[in-house]
């Protein structure tokens, strides 16, 4: 009789027991969440903290032309990155004479449905150093507005590093050549780039303040 007493009050102090040693598993934790020690969502933050911010100024348009550029719309860098390269062009109105010579040489599917490719934009005022009447003869010969054309537009996406001291082929078939570095850069030793890496859909671009001429 005394051992079955003694068996009824060892599991009665069990069960007394049992709620403060919840309480206390409980304590302990809030304790911790509280102290923020070693917990999955302290280690997430530290990741993000040593994550890259951003890419550099370099990943921007860049040039003192790319102030002209509209803040917003179509013809706005945001917006010419959702366009291919000929649409993107003729929402920027710096950039209407060439267009109106991509429509004429019939360009303007080829350089849309083209893929990562670099464009060398000449501006209206790049045009405007050409004389009036050899401009208009260039727009109404075709073949020689195509050939022009087709010497701005380089078969590769190229980032400005890549423009240091670069050769490179062109649509035309044959080579243009780049240097410079940091903001600053030429194309052919002649034509400056006033707004570079501005993207579309399908290419780099970068606005220059010259006409490239192929040599043949």
């Amino acid at each position: 009789m005394q051992t079955r007493v003694r068996r009824v009050a060892v599991v009665i102090a069990a069960a007394a027991m049992l709620p403060l040693a919840l309480t206390a598993c409980s304590d302990s934790d809030t304790k911790d969440k509280a102290s923020g020690t070693s917990t999955p969502a302290a280690s997430k933050g530290a990741a993000t903290a040593e994550s890259p911010v951003g890419t550099g100024t370099m990943s921007e348009p860049f040039g003192p032309a790319c102030a002209t550029v509209p803040k917003d719309g179509a013809g706005s860098f945001d917006g010419m990155a959702k366009d291919p390269v000929a649409t993107a062009a003729s929402n920027n109105p710096a950039l209407s004479t060439l267009v109106t010579a991509v429509k004429k040489a019939g360009l303007v599917d080829t350089l849309n449905n083209a893929q990562n490719i670099t464009v060398f934009a000449p501006t209206n005022d790049a045009f405007a150093k050409i004389p009036k009447a050899d401009l208009d003869k260039v727009l109404n010969d075709k073949a020689q507005l195509t050939k022009i054309l087709t010497y701005h537009v380089v078969g590769q996406k190229l980032a400005p590093k890549d423009l240091d001291n670069g050769s490179f082929e062109t649509l035309e078939k044959s080579k243009l050549t780049t240097s410079g570095s940091g903001e600053s850069y030429k194309v052919n030793d002649s034509a400056n780039v006033v707004c570079g890496n501005v993207r579309t859909a399908n290419a780099n671009v970068y606005i220059i303040d010259s006409v490239l001429m192929p040599k043949s």
